[in-house]
């Protein structure tokens, strides 16, 4: 399928690789992400954005992390941020000393369904550029895949903070890491009006 415009670019966030890399990096600061605007800084100069797709899992503890969680998702869905949303599953951590055991949730379904939307849009012919920001090495059998069904088209990988995977990085087109003056200069405002019209204020834990 021939492409109409060839510098269209679809970015497919990892959410909690990014949220994870910028944590472990000390820049809690940096969290309230205005995903629209760090990709198009990231763009070359014949490019254009075509839409943001942010993959992630809702949380169900602590109460003020939920808060937080619930407040970033909207304002990102108020920027026009496609939200897709995995789930936490539950499995039995167990003491190797006592024998005593707990529930311990996993997050699941957040590398399938970035996957799975790459492929789709790369066969819809929604974009010329995917542009990946993760460092999960097991997402390098979709971006190979995307590139050998879909000759014609590039994914070009940004890792986020402390998240690099040489792995990953070796199957894309180009791979490169996202500096810490494109993520300080990508913040959003304030304050951001949801899409209900309800004010949506950077957490204090993130300033």
């Amino acid at each position: 399928m021939a492409s109409q415009a060839p510098g269209r670019v679809v970015a497919y966030i990892d959410g909690f690789n990014l949220y994870y890399g910028l944590r472990s990096k000390g820049w809690r600061r940096y969290l309230w992400l205005d995903l629209n605007q760090l990709i198009a800084s990231l763009l070359r100069p014949y490019q254009e954005l075509s839409g943001v797709k942010y993959c992630t899992a809702r949380i169900s503890a602590p109460p003020a992390s939920v808060q937080r969680q619930t407040t970033y998702i909207e304002a990102l869905a108020a920027t026009g941020v496609r939200i897709i949303e995995g789930k936490f599953q539950p499995r039995d951590g167990r003491c190797l000393r006592c024998g005593h055991t707990w529930a311990i949730f996993e997050e699941k379904q957040t590398d399938v369904n970035l996957a799975i939307e790459m492929m789709r849009d790369a066969h819809l012919d929604l974009f010329d550029t995917a542009m990946l920001v993760s460092g999960d090495s097991d997402l390098a059998p979709a971006v190979a895949a995307v590139q050998q069904l879909y000759q014609a088209k590039a994914v070009v990988v940004a890792s986020p903070p402390g998240r690099r995977s040489d792995v990953l990085n070796s199957v894309a087109s180009a791979a490169f890491s996202i500096g810490r003056a494109k993520i300080a200069n990508a913040q959003f405002a304030q304050v951001v009006m949801s899409t209900t019209g309800h004010q949506l204020r950077r957490p204090l834990k993130w300033t």
